[in-house]
């Protein structure tokens, strides 16, 4: 949601601003809608202290037995119409500005660099060695270890493509990963983990700003509840209508939870593996800071993310995405890539945003700097730490061996019973 009194006082920096996107002009259709809500917000006032003094009037008259009683009552019928009338148009318009408002992007730091596409992203560093083969490489599900304990073809009977079963030593090593990810998180990162619900109402949805836009890439049920695409929506939606002091923030949380997406937009991509689910786990961290810390903030968790990869000896790249990639509700975004062996390219693995005052605005998440300041919009951020399936896919594919094995990352052998490898046969030794 963007403030409307920035829009009224500034339309040209507004439209400039949407103009990096490649946004059409916004505001003037935007101050039109408003500057109609304002009037009819004025006449309706008018009206009903014009009604309040004539209720007096009726009252006065009809107990000194007045004449004039008919005639006040025909007006006050009058004017109840017209009151109707006008709360009415007052509804539609605001209900037309709110569905303007909330259909805009997300407006872009400055230094978000301008671009098209993915291929005008810029890279900002590289960590870790890509490791050099003595054979070809195999994709994680093609892996001798691995490959009888992803199961597409059953998760494909009992519920439909871009699903999978995992099993045995490879659903382990699954579980030990989200495991790690939180501890690290919680204790290395100081972050404070939350068990959260993965369906929430629809006004969650529309806070956290995956909706309306992403209505088609979201599962919804029957009675109107949503499935969670991240657990950025319940985590954010935790300050709903809340007034935090400054002594609370900043508020820095992390969870992992079931993600559902339809991928509407994602026909023909990624059919094979466990890239692109329908269904997949992920470790999330939002925050809530002031407005000024939000950059400090954004390094940092970065920083938590990519500490799990270094841990675990996985080579990545961090990206600055540029104006035409970056997600609706974000003004500066960091992707984090893996490399994968298999494919022989850098894939997302996580996704760390600054949303500013976007969602804040949405939910109604305030701060105060001490009891007598006016409650402000705090700054909410949220990031991957990290996609959990992907990261399986990485350490499988970074870490098989030629005779079909795969070698378990150092750090996560306390979560597999200490064993050290999973075996061309899918079991730990």
């Amino acid at each position: 949601m963007h403030d409307i009194k920035l829009i009224r006082e500034c339309p040209e920096i507004f439209d400039k601003a949407l103009d990096k996107r490649g946004e059409g002009s916004k505001s003037s259709k935007i101050i039109a809608l408003d500057t109609q809500r304002r009037k009819t917000i004025e006449k309706l006032e008018k009206l009903l202290a014009e009604r309040k003094m004539l209720s007096k009037k009726f009252g006065a008259a009809e107990k000194n037995n007045d004449d004039t009683t008919i005639s006040i009552r025909d007006d006050i019928k009058k004017m109840k119409h017209e009151i109707a009338w006008l709360e009415t148009s007052l509804k539609d318009i605001e209900e037309d500005l709110e569905a303007l408002l909330l259909s805009i992007p997300n407006l872009l730091s400055d230094d978000v660099p301008i671009g098209q596409s993915e291929t005008d992203n810029v890279e900002v560093y590289r960590w870790g060695e890509i490791k050099s083969f003595n054979f070809q490489p195999k994709e994680h599900f093609e892996v001798g270890a691995t490959k009888n304990d992803i199961n597409f073809e059953a998760a494909s009977k009992v519920t439909g493509s871009r699903f999978v079963f995992l099993s045995k030593s490879v659903a382990l090593l699954h579980r030990a990963l989200t495991q790690y990810m939180l501890n690290t998180n919680i204790i290395e990162s100081e972050l404070t983990e939350f068990w959260a619900p993965v369906l929430v109402n629809e006004q969650s949805m529309l806070g956290t700003g995956q909706l309306p836009k992403f209505r088609e890439d979201s599962y919804h049920t029957n009675d109107g509840l949503w499935l969670i695409p991240t657990a950025e929506v319940p985590l954010t939606n935790i300050g709903k209508d809340k007034i935090y002091s400054i002594e609370e923030l900043p508020i820095r949380m992390t969870a992992a939870t079931q993600c559902f997406r339809s991928e509407a937009g994602s026909a023909g991509k990624d059919t094979t593996g466990m890239i692109r689910q329908h269904q997949f786990e992920k470790v999330e961290m939002v925050t809530f800071c002031k407005p000024e810390f939000e950059n400090f903030e954004l390094e940092r968790m970065t920083d938590c993310a990519e500490r799990i990869l270094k841990n675990l000896l996985i080579p990545f790249r961090k990206i600055l995405l540029c104006s035409g990639d970056i997600g609706f509700g974000s003004k500066k975004t960091y992707d984090l890539e893996v490399w994968l062996p298999g494919q022989n390219r850098y894939r997302e693995i996580s996704s760390c945003s600054i949303c500013g005052d976007f969602q804040s605005r949405r939910i109604n998440i305030r701060y105060k700097n001490d009891r007598e300041s006016k409650p402000q919009f705090i700054s909410t951020l949220n990031g991957s730490g990290l996609a959990v399936g992907r990261c399986l896919v990485a350490v499988i594919e970074n870490n098989q061996q030629e005779d079909g094995s795969v070698e378990i990352p150092e750090v996560l052998r306390p979560y597999m019973f200490n064993f050290k490898k999973i075996d061309n046969n899918g079991n730990l030794n």
